[in-house]
């Protein structure tokens, strides 16, 4: 008898992810249970999740890669060519989105995203406070950037930087007329340009 078409939803699994959570488990030493407790998940989502029964959303690859100490890349499967560690000043050239300006600072595709970015004043961005899981650390290389961490401000001058747990609630906007400029690093893993906690649409609570 021959086989019926694969069910709609077996079409869209990623076939990859599940041998990958397996390996990276047993490699990092830890049982299903201790995984699971660490994911904040159940022993038997887990298990779907290993055996393929169940495509893990977005949130859960951030947060299990975070568990095994690795990239959404990797476990996915993907491989990359070795990247160049330097940044030519002539490199990748400017972006924008909604008003603020980013120059790629460090390599593409690592669990650490350096940025060099100019925040102009008065954007309506500047009330967005953004929270997500990652550490952020920004350094004021020209003009005041006013910076809002939790109920605390913060006004900070060049030469002044700062370093935060992203969970907690924040926004920065610039407090001199001519905006500001900085250098920013943040470890969310695998941001866009377009989608960075420092600019872009607010369309989730993963923004900054």
């Amino acid at each position: 008898m021959t086989p019926g078409p694969a069910p709609e939803d077996a079409v869209d699994e990623l076939p990859a992810v599940a041998p990958q959570l397996r390996e990276l488990r047993r490699r990092a030493g830890l049982t299903l249970e201790a995984a699971a407790a660490r994911a904040r998940l159940s022993p038997a989502h887990l298990s779907r999740l290993e055996t393929g029964r169940r495509q893990p959303s977005l949130p859960l690859l951030l947060g299990l890669a975070r568990t095994y100490g690795t990239t959404v890349s990797e476990l996915l499967g993907e491989t990359s060519a070795v990247a160049d560690p330097i940044v030519r000043a002539g490199g990748p050239g400017a972006r924008e989105a909604d008003g603020w300006t980013y120059w790629q600072a460090g390599g593409a595709g690592r669990g650490m995203q350096a940025l060099r970015v100019h925040v102009p004043q008065g954007r309506g961005q500047d009330e967005l406070v953004r929270v997500h899981p990652g550490e952020e650390w920004l350094y004021v290389l020209e003009g005041r950037l006013r910076l809002h961490l939790g109920d605390a401000e913060h006004l900070l001058e060049p030469g002044d930087s700062a370093h935060f747990d992203s969970l907690t609630p924040h926004r920065i906007g610039a407090a001199s007329s001519g905006g500001a400029e900085l250098l920013f690093v943040h470890t969310l893993l695998q941001s866009s340009l377009a989608g960075l906690c420092l600019g872009g649409a607010p369309t989730t609570t993963h923004h900054r």
